[in-house]
């Protein structure tokens, strides 16, 4: 069987091309593929819906990848199928797709562009279910939870037993989350009662959205050697790409909610999941319904921050049922039915 090759077109956003990755993850557990990967950033002067109005007029897709993107077709190497997420790169998606024939799926709302430009749409929200060439999932990530070595689970099957160890994961403001200096107090604070009261120990994990202020704050916290933080993962010198090392170690997880994609990760790697919000926020109608959504499953579970305690912590552990597969498969498994063709078109 020939290696199905894929191309990941990045606008350089790892919550982007994470869930492009996680696509292109899914793929290869049912046949061989081969990844390439090619950055592209849409010229600011060139507005989305001008370059999907240039596609609707036919518009050669070489001329508009050197319109919208500075690329040229001989910038992309031979595919069969395109893979890309994040608005910035809807055209380059659909103009690379066209120039080398090849299907394309994107992850994410389509904005300007119609669903016909592509072969699939992947979304996370349930509203988009009856919507032609749609898929509703799991926002996908390339993490293989098989292949994590996992700290055993059992203290947090039972009901009210807390975790040895935890992770935390910490985003901070973003559209409608106003993290204040106080909530990040908070949420140190809570770190120490639990490790008083019950013993539980953190591994700590930033990202790109997390203020200075609060990852110092967590920072000062970790260098108590005997305290609440067995390993700060600060994203300011540790990159992107490291929550497998933190899934790794602990039991459960607590999850700032300004972040679905850290969400979901917790999910997929099969860990019950806290999520946690500031009293200062609220949510966009499909980022509700995608709470919703993970909360039905009994995959996660939320707390508000003025009520985080060592025990309403433990109380919403109990009420979670981690997901049981591999989220992969069953990604593996909605593609292959929605795509035959991808799946059978080198054997």
């Amino acid at each position: 069987m020939r290696p199905l090759s894929i191309l990941i077109l990045s606008d350089g956003r790892p919550g982007h091309y994470h869930l492009s990755d996680g696509i292109a993850a899914a793929i290869g557990r049912r046949v061989p593929v081969t990844i390439a990967r090619l950055d592209v950033t849409r010229r600011s002067a060139v507005p989305g819906r001008v370059l999907a109005m240039g596609l609707r007029a036919g518009l050669s897709p070489g001329w508009l990848l050197g319109f919208g993107y500075r690329a040229t077709a001989s910038d992309l190497p031979r595919s069969d199928v395109v893979i890309s997420a994040g608005g910035d790169t809807l055209a380059a998606n659909v103009a690379a797709a066209r120039s080398l024939g090849a299907a394309n799926i994107f992850c994410g709302t389509l904005r300007h562009m119609p669903p016909q430009a592509f072969s699939l749409i992947v979304s996370s929200y349930a509203r988009h279910a009856r919507l032609p060439r749609h898929l509703v999932a799991l926002k996908p990530n390339g993490l293989d939870p098989d292949t994590l070595l996992l700290h055993a689970r059992r203290s947090v099957q039972a009901p009210g037993h807390p975790p040895g160890i935890a992770g935390l994961l910490v985003g901070g403001p973003s559209g409608l989350f106003d993290w204040q200096d106080q909530d990040w107090r908070r949420l140190a604070d809570f770190l120490g009662a639990s490790h008083r009261e019950h013993g539980t120990r953190w591994v700590v994990s930033t990202s790109r959205r997390t203020p200075h202020a609060a990852a110092d704050l967590l920072q000062s916290l970790a260098k108590d050697a005997s305290g609440p933080i067995l390993e700060m993962i600060d994203f300011r010198t540790a990159g992107p790409g490291t929550l497998p090392r933190l899934f790794a170690r602990v039991e459960a997880a607590l999850v700032t909610e300004d972040s679905s994609t850290m969400l979901s990760e917790a999910v997929c790697a099969r860990l019950p999941v806290v999520g946690v919000s500031p009293a200062r926020h609220d949510f966009k109608d499909e980022e509700r319904e995608y709470r919703a959504f993970l909360t039905a499953e009994g995959w996660c579970r939320s707390v508000p921050l003025a009520s985080l305690a060592p025990e309403t912590f433990l109380a919403a552990l109990a009420e979670v049922t981690p997901l049981a597969v591999n989220h992969l498969d069953r990604l593996a498994d909605a593609l292959a039915s929605h795509l035959p063709e991808l799946f059978r078109q080198n054997a």
